[in-house]
């Protein structure tokens, strides 16, 4: 594998400064290593909607972040916990399917239930716990 260093040079814009960002990205290439190895055999509709909702995960981030009023930077932030938990779900589904063992699921989800609590603190930062909705 090609090393990437798009990641570690100074960040250039705001949201490249978020941890839940740099999360993100890194759970995207987690995703594509997946579906570049163990996955690669295989096709279907669980590996497309894990491939396209990883990738919203950091395109909402990104988004939500530019956003100048707090109720439409956490609606985006939400969108992006919304695909977290999409991306969970797939990963479920390809276990029980018997397409990834559970031991590389749960290093996945790992990620994802980080991201998903990064995301929740910061619309609780901007709007109080439990507020948004």
């Amino acid at each position: 594998m090609v090393e990437d260093n798009t990641m570690k040079k100074e960040p250039a814009f705001d949201h490249e400064k978020l941890d839940v960002y740099r999360l993100a990205v890194e759970f995207v290439r987690w995703v594509g290593e997946m579906l570049d190895g163990p996955l690669e055999a295989y096709s279907g509709k669980s590996l497309e909607h894990l491939d396209e909702s990883s990738r919203s995960i950091a395109r909402n981030i990104a988004e939500g972040n530019g956003k100048r009023s707090s109720k439409d930077r956490c609606r985006y932030l939400d969108i992006a916990r919304g695909s977290a938990l999409e991306c969970a779900a797939c990963l479920d589904i390809l276990v029980a399917r018997k397409r990834l063992n559970e031991g590389l699921a749960r290093d996945g989800k790992a990620m994802l239930i980080r991201i998903v609590s990064m995301l929740v603190k910061l619309v609780d930062k901007l709007f109080g716990p439990g507020e948004f909705g």
